[in-house]
C-alpha cells in the first residue's frame, strides 16, 4: 500500500480487497444491521439540513459500498455514487442489486471530472474529509459547486476537532502513531469554521454550520445562480 496520503486510488483500493475490510476501513465495524442504522442516521442528516425531493439528483461524494446510498435512493430520483476505489464500486454495486436508480462513477480522487457541470440537485460528502488533505477537501467543495445546478445544495462533514470527543480522537492518533508510522488513511479532523470557509470561499450561499453530538462538525449551503 502507498504510504502518501494523497494517493488516494492505490490507498483505497489496497483497504477494500475483502467486503469485510471495505466495511471496517469504511466504519470500523462489518455488522450490516449497524451498517445500515447508520445510513438512516445520515439520511436523516440530509433532510435536516439540504432536504431530500423525489424529484433530486443526488450525488455522494466517496460513497464506499453504498452504506448511505442504499437508504437514499428509494426516497429520489437518482442517486450517483463517486469513489477513488474500483474495489469499493464493485462492493456498492453488490449491495445496491435490486435499486434501478443508481449509478456508480469511478473518479480521481481530486476532483467529480466525469460528470457534467450542473446537472446535479444535491451534492453531498460523508464521513470522507477525514480521509483527504485540507487542499483536496476544498477541491471538492469547489467540484460540487461546479456540478450543482443554481439553487442545488451541498453538505460536508467531518469529525469537530475543536469538540471534545474530536479532541479525543486528535490525541489518540498522534500518541499511538509516532511520526513516520502514521497510515496514510489516518483519519484528520475540521473545525465548524474551516468547512464554512471552505463554502464561502467557493462561492455557496446561505452557508451555514452545526456540530452533532459533541462529535460532528457539519456545514451545508446554495449554490448560488451563475452570473
Amino acid at each position: 500500500m502507498s504510504k502518501l496520503r494523497g494517493d488516494y486510488k492505490t490507498v483505497w483500493n489496497s483497504l477494500s480487497g475483502s467486503k469485510q475490510d471495505a466495511y471496517l476501513y469504511v466504519s470500523g465495524y462489518t455488522d450490516e444491521d449497524k451498517f445500515h442504522a447508520d445510513g438512516e442516521d445520515t439520511v436523516d442528516i440530509l433532510r435536516e439540513t439540504v432536504g431530500v425531493k423525489p424529484d433530486d439528483v443526488f450525488l455522494e461524494i466517496g460513497c464506499g459500498v453504498g452504506r448511505v446510498g442504499r437508504v437514499l435512493a428509494p426516497f429520489v430520483k437518482e442517486w450517483i455514487g463517486c469513489d477513488v476505489s474500483a474495489n469499493m464500486l464493485r462492493l456498492a454495486g453488490r449491495r445496491l442489486l435490486g435499486l434501478g436508480n443508481i449509478r456508480l462513477q469511478e473518479v480521481s480522487g481530486y476532483d467529480l471530472r466525469p460528470i457534467p457541470a450542473a446537472s446535479i440537485d444535491v451534492v453531498y460528502t460523508t464521513v470522507v474529509f477525514m480521509h483527504l488533505e485540507e487542499w483536496d477537501r476544498y477541491n471538492y467543495v469547489l467540484e460540487a459547486k461546479r456540478v450543482l445546478k443554481p439553487g442545488g445544495r451541498f453538505y460536508c462533514d467531518n469529525v469537530d476537532l475543536a469538540s471534545p470527543a474530536g479532541w479525543a480522537v486528535f490525541e489518540e492518533s498522534r500518541l499511538r502513531f509516532p511520526a513516520g508510522e502514521r497510515p496514510a488513511q489516518i483519519s484528520k479532523c475540521s473545525t465548524q469554521p474551516e468547512l464554512e470557509a471552505f463554502l464561502k470561499q467557493a462561492g455557496f450561499s446561505d452557508v451555514r454550520v452545526a456540530g452533532r453530538l459533541d462529535f460532528w462538525a457539519y456545514a451545508w449551503g446554495i449554490c448560488p445562480a451563475r452570473g
